[in-house]
């Protein structure tokens, strides 16, 4: 190969790119009885973590695309997953707030996690914390 550095072998970008697709994948029979993609459990998630959030917080917080939020927000709304509503103290903002078939199938997903991890025998609690905060290095130097 006349430019080594175009070897895919050599990718880290290509790693991640298999990496991040294995891993939704791994979540795709596990979120199936739950009726969510896996953008979907996301904003479940940052919600069950603090609920009646602003859109632009919940963007923040799950790093989802605008326009791809806008789409998880009326199929979740659909659902009764959850509502968008208008903020009291400022019209211009809209809350997301959990309805109650939201908050119940939090109970649901709260083996996800385990069941997920259960899939990486390979990798010990101290490589996964490890990961986290290269991925977490990678994400703010890429940002």
């Amino acid at each position: 190969m006349k430019y080594p550095q175009l070897k895919l072998d050599n990718q880290l970008c290509h790693r991640l790119y298999m990496a991040s697709n294995s891993v939704v994948r791994a979540y795709r029979d596990a979120l199936k009885a739950l009726e969510l993609t896996y953008p979907q459990y996301v904003v479940m998630m940052a919600l069950w973590e603090e609920d009646e959030v602003t859109i632009a917080q919940l963007l923040q917080k799950t790093a989802i695309d605008g326009g791809a939020m806008t789409q998880i927000l009326k199929k979740m709304t659909d659902k009764q997953l959850l509502m968008v509503i208008k903020d009291d103290n400022d019209k211009r903002k809209k809350l997301v707030k959990l309805q109650s078939h939201g908050v119940k199938m939090q109970l649901q997903a709260a083996d996800i996690p385990q069941q997920i991890r259960c899939q990486f025998p390979s990798i010990n609690e101290h490589e996964a914390m490890q990961l986290i905060a290269l991925l977490d290095k990678l994400n703010t130097d890429l940002a």
